[in-house]
């Protein structure tokens, strides 16, 4: 699988990342034994960058996620959390239903801990180590800011130096910031020293949101993003009645443009799964595509949209319809090179680890 740097760092990511809410019981149970296949299914078709964080399950993500990785040599691979919410107990939360679990949140976890917003120096140092401590690790590659999107200036004026200082001595390789709209990413870029921006959702082919501003100044600074929600929240993998746009059942023009992206790919004998997951990799600043995956099926249903062929006439079709601006970059037809099976380890790597 192909790799790119990140920004001016020596931070590398896989052009597929592997994002894992899912196996912090996003929405519903997911066993250690299909968390643990899920990653090493990835692993197998070549992903070696992973992204989590604490919000997701309550740390469970970032435990799976260590336990699975855990016998991998630990330079093959880039590991990415994210700091802004500490978690610390709930008091007297059970098991049960209503206010003793995560749902809430959209986690199918017990609530035995709650999440507090903290962009404070000391809060991103104290949320770092928690999470090393979770995942198993003595280093991660990328420590992003998680959602600042209520707490701007103390992101900016605390939050932010902290990570400079903490990319300063070495502890982390790329900093940046991770959220689903443009607009603040963008003032980090124009006003940091940042390395890399998680847009979610803003940069799809449903929409091109991030191309307005945030884009382009990451590319004229030489800054890298990651594009992750590049399904809107599944839309673009069947616009059916009652799909689900920005986790809320999708408006009718929304619905509309959706099927009539579809019938396009169609047309080209390409899945719109496909196309939605090739189109942000045309943008030059764009890095990696992360997407999320709970089970063994869903990591090679990805892998194999990823390997599908794009053809050229598809994109300028899409143009040709209005459903794409004649200016929005996209990627060129790609040489696949010969397939590895996906129940085959890549040469070098670790045998998949048995279920514990």
């Amino acid at each position: 699988m192909r790799t790119r740097t990140l920004g001016r760092t020596d931070v590398e990511v896989t052009e597929l990342s592997y994002g894992a809410a899912g196996i912090g019981n996003l929405y519903r149970p997911v066993t250690d034994e299909e968390a643990a296949a899920a990653i090493d299914t990835a692993w197998d078709a070549g992903i070696r960058t992973f992204d989590t964080a604490p919000h997701y399950g309550l740390g469970l993500s970032e435990r799976r996620l260590g336990e699975a990785l855990r016998d991998r040599p630990r330079d093959t691979y880039t590991v990415s959390t994210k700091v802004g919410r500490l978690l610390v107990p709930a008091d007297g939360a059970g098991d049960g239903a209503g206010d003793g679990d995560d749902l809430a949140n959209g986690f199918a976890v017990p609530a035995t801990l709650r999440r507090v917003w903290d962009f404070s120096a000391d809060g991103v140092r104290r949320s770092l180590e928690a999470s090393l401590d979770r995942l198993g690790l003595e280093r991660v590659d990328i420590v992003l800011l998680h959602d600042p999107d209520d707490h701007a200036e103390q992101a900016l004026d605390e939050a932010y130096p902290a990570l400079e200082r903490l990319r300063g001595e070495g502890v982390v390789g790329a900093i940046g910031v991770g959220m689903n709209q443009s607009a603040l990413p963008a003032r980090f870029l124009r006003e940091t020293d940042i390395d890399v921006v998680l847009l979610a959702g803003r940069y799809t082919l449903l929409e091109q949101e991030g191309l307005t501003e945030l884009l382009p100044e990451a590319a004229a600074r030489g800054r890298s993003v990651l594009i992750g929600g590049v399904l809107n929240s599944g839309l673009l993998t069947d616009p059916a009645p009652g799909a689900t746009y920005d986790y809320a059942p999708a408006p009718e023009p929304v619905l509309d443009r959706a099927r009539r992206l579809k019938a396009v790919t169609e047309r080209h004998g390409v899945p719109l799964r496909a196309a939605a997951l090739h189109f942000p990799l045309g943008h030059p600043a764009v890095a990696s595509v992360l997407t999320g995956a709970r089970s063994t099926d869903e990591v090679r249903d990805t892998v194999e949209q990823l390997r599908a062929p794009v053809p050229a006439a598809l994109w300028d079709e899409l143009r040709a319809e209005g459903l794409l601006a004649p200016d929005v970059p996209v990627p060129t037809p790609r040489t696949t090179p010969p397939e590895t099976p996906l129940d085959t380890p890549v040469e070098g790597s670790p045998s998949p680890k048995e279920p514990s």
